[in-house]
């Protein structure tokens, strides 16, 4: 089984979520996060002041996968989130050694 964790840009999230319910990825978790990579933030004016903004808001898409469908999963994510510009994301692949359903006790591919 494989983690993966995407963050993308908040705007593509819902290409993204259509994309991978198109090839059968139900389960995942959303969460908003902030952070920047090589863009380094921006500048914004408010009220005339001139602010740096070096945490830029970002969506981290997590799931568990088996490892069979890894390929899929990853090329799905890419080609839905890509936009060519710089602050388009990354994909992070992890091992996972246990998955365990807790309201049946479902282990392994079984509890995904």
């Amino acid at each position: 089984m494989k983690k993966i964790e995407a963050i993308i840009q908040p705007f593509k999230l819902e290409e993204v979520k259509e994309a991978l319910k198109v090839i059968g990825v139900d389960g995942m978790t959303i969460a908003e996060v902030r952070g920047h990579g090589r863009q380094k933030g921006h500048k914004e004016v408010y009220r005339g002041q001139e602010y740096q903004v070096d945490l830029l808001p970002k969506v981290k898409i997590e799931m568990v996968i088996p490892a069979a469908r890894l390929d899929e999963v990853t090329a799905t994510i890419v080609k839905a989130a890509r936009t060519g510009k710089i602050g388009d994301g990354k994909i992070f692949v992890y091992d996972v050694v246990e998955a365990i359903r807790i309201r049946n006790d479902d282990r392994s591919d079984t509890a995904l």
